[in-house]
């Protein structure tokens, strides 16, 4: 081989450049032995050129299979690696387009997934039924095919659509090799080419090791996503049982403060202060009617109807229910709601809430217990009062519950048509809170409250007590001295140390506030006017009359006037102020004077026909006499 062939194949000359060194000799008029040996020479070169072209493909095929499979050794992102196998199967083939797509069991057909070299949008979102197209081909029968001219070869159905978006894509020659895991296809690597020409049986192999590195690279993926998914469920389990372990042993220890709370004596407004402080936020308990028992309800919201339908769910499915921001805990007991925890949080542990509306619960069945044993107690008490005021033992078991029978005492009878056991559990509470007796009798409960304004204690019940049954309560009362006293009460009463006088009278003044319509209000014997006359058994005419017209009296007797006189010829002229001063013999003006003063005495009102008819009664008790002068 001459040293010009050896220059050519140093610097990879064309093949057509190994033509030169025949014609340069021949232009120097070389002899034919000359030429001939050139052209053997050049024929030696061109064989050993196209070796080394081969070895040069094979290397760079060998050191794309190794940069694969160092993609794959280093496999981060499933995508990164087909793009790059599909760009290098492209480059290795010399071809315009490569493109890689992969088998859907969903709809049974192939989808594009990676594109190299593609210009058309419609070949990129290509669909391949099994058996369709080239592609389809392939991927059913699991065999490479090629073709050097798509449109002319009958070996597989040509579709539509397929034919027009190769055709779009400006494709003629293409090669498909399968993408094998095993026994399965799950795609098809293909090359093509935009004009004619075969593919060599080196190319096929080339493309083929590309597809098992792709197979190889899918597969990896698919172990790596599940590994990472059982790993992520691993670790999501063990966080869940990790948080679940923290929950329940925070809620063991909530409960555990509250049971030693309670041991301990503790009541609701601490176990909701356990609850504040493991839980955060505001918390309120609501009674049976939705009463607050401690917290600040309108710190979480207003109680609508939302809110009690809410605490019926939770009631009814036995668990918290949410609204909002608040969480809702209710417990029931025979179907009736026993009590209501409401929590304002965004993110709290409802088993907490659940435990500690149970302990409320416990708590207050306890006091309902404890209250209805006692109830009963301070009610055979009072019943002796009444009916045997005279039997032995009467104050010691009054001081062993806590009541003073040395000191004046209000008797109250409460006349209602609500729930009988409801309204005597509530005065079995008051007496208890108040150190008085309370029993419950058919369509009414009797107190015995210490104090001795009689009117204000039995306005006080009356509406405590309405509110409570949600239905008017009508309350009477009266003032007595109890056995064992050592002073009568104030200003005296009826009756002084026998009870049963007093309940009568209370009773009596109940019975009258209904008669004159005042169902749901509270009074004694002297706040009921000269209807108190007849009701009371003490008829304190002195009082009455004080009460009554007891300003004018005073002020005639400190001034030396003549009001009341006055006022008695006022009221009996008819009311006319001339024939009053006819009567008096005093000029109309001076009666015009006098009944103003009398009105600012006697305030707002006076003529009004029941306040009249309550004045002209004290004026006549006054003028025969039954009382002196306040």
């Amino acid at each position: 081989m001459s040293k010009e062939f050896l220059e050519l194949l140093a610097r990879e000359a064309s093949a057509v450049e190994f033509e030169g060194p025949i014609i340069e000799a021949r232009a120097r008029g070389a002899d034919p032995a000359t030429i001939e040996e050139l052209e053997q020479a050049k024929v030696e070169a061109l064989k050993v050129r196209d070796l080394l072209k081969r070895r040069a493909r094979r290397e760079a095929e060998l050191s794309a299979l190794y940069d694969t499979a160092g993609d794959l050794a280093a496999l981060r992102d499933l995508d990164a690696v087909l793009e790059a196998i599909v760009h290098r199967a492209r480059q290795l083939l010399a071809t315009d387009v490569a493109y890689m797509t992969l088998h859907d069991p969903e709809q049974g057909d192939t989808y594009m997934r990676v594109t190299d070299g593609s210009i058309s949008a419609k070949f990129r979102a290509l669909r391949l039924a099994m058996g369709a197209g080239l592609g389809g081909l392939v991927a059913q029968t699991a065999t490479p095919y090629s073709t050097a001219d798509y449109f002319a070869d009958a070996r597989f159905r040509h579709k539509h659509h397929i034919d027009e978006a190769v055709k779009e894509e400006g494709l003629v020659a293409i090669l498909g090799v399968p993408l094998r895991l095993g026994q399965r296809v799950i795609g098809v690597l293909m090359a093509a080419n935009r004009s004619a020409r075969p593919f060599h049986q080196e190319e096929v192999s080339l493309l083929a090791s590309l597809a098992a590195h792709a197979a190889v690279a899918i597969d990896n993926a698919r172990l790596l996503q599940e590994t990472r998914n059982a790993l992520e469920e691993l670790s999501h389990a063990h966080r869940t049982a990790r948080a679940h372990g923290e929950a329940v042993e925070r809620a063991a220890l909530a409960h555990d403060r509250m049971t030693s709370l309670v041991l301990r004596g503790g009541g609701i407004e601490d176990v909701a202060a356990v609850v504040t402080d493991v839980l955060g936020g505001s918390l309120a308990v609501l009674d049976d009617l939705g009463r607050p028992l401690t917290g600040d309800v309108g710190e979480l919201a207003e109680l609508d109807a939302g809110v009690f339908e809410s605490a019926q769910a939770s009631r009814a499915l036995g668990r918290t229910v949410r609204r909002g921001d608040l969480l809702i805990a209710s417990v029931d007991v025979g179907g009736e709601p026993l009590c209501t925890l409401i929590l304002r949080s965004d993110d709290a542990d409802e088993r907490i809430l659940e435990r500690a509306a149970l302990v409320c619960a416990l708590l207050l069945l306890f006091r309902r217990s404890v209250a209805e044993a006692e109830g009963r107690v301070r009610g055979e008490l009072l019943d002796d009062l009444i009916s045997r005021p005279g039997s032995p033992g009467l104050a010691d078991r009054a001081r062993r519950l806590g009541v003073d029978l040395s000191a004046p005492h209000v008797v109250v009878v409460v006349r209602h048509e609500g729930q009988r056991e409801r309204a005597a559990f509530w005065a079995s509470s008051q007496a208890t809170l108040r150190h008085g007796l309370a029993a419950g009798r058919a369509g009414e409960v009797v107190l015995l409250l210490p104090g001795d304004n009689a009117g204000g204690i039995a306005q006080r019940v009356a509406a405590e007590l309405s509110a409570s049954l949600q239905v008017p309560a009508t309350a009477g009362a009266s003032k007595v001295c109890l056995p064992g006293a050592t002073a009568r009460p104030l200003g005296g009463g009826p009756g002084a140390g026998d009870v049963a006088a007093s309940y009568q009278e209370a009773r009596r003044c109940a019975e009258a506030l209904i008669a004159l319509g005042r169902a749901g209000d509270g009074a004694s014997a002297a706040e009921l006017g000269f209807v108190g006359l007849l009701v009371g058994d003490g008829r304190d005419v002195h009082g009455f009359v004080g009460r009554v017209l007891g300003a004018v009296i005073d002020y005639d007797a400190r001034r030396g006037t003549a009001l009341a006189d006055t006022l008695a010829a006022y009221f009996g002229s008819g009311g006319s102020p001339s024939r009053t001063a006819e009567a008096m013999h005093i000029h109309v003006n001076t009666v015009t004077q006098r009944l103003d003063r009398i009105g600012k005495l006697l305030g707002d009102g006076w003529l009004e026909p029941e306040r009249a008819l309550e004045i002209q009664l004290a004026l006549r008790l006054h003028r025969l006499g039954h009382t002196s002068t306040p």
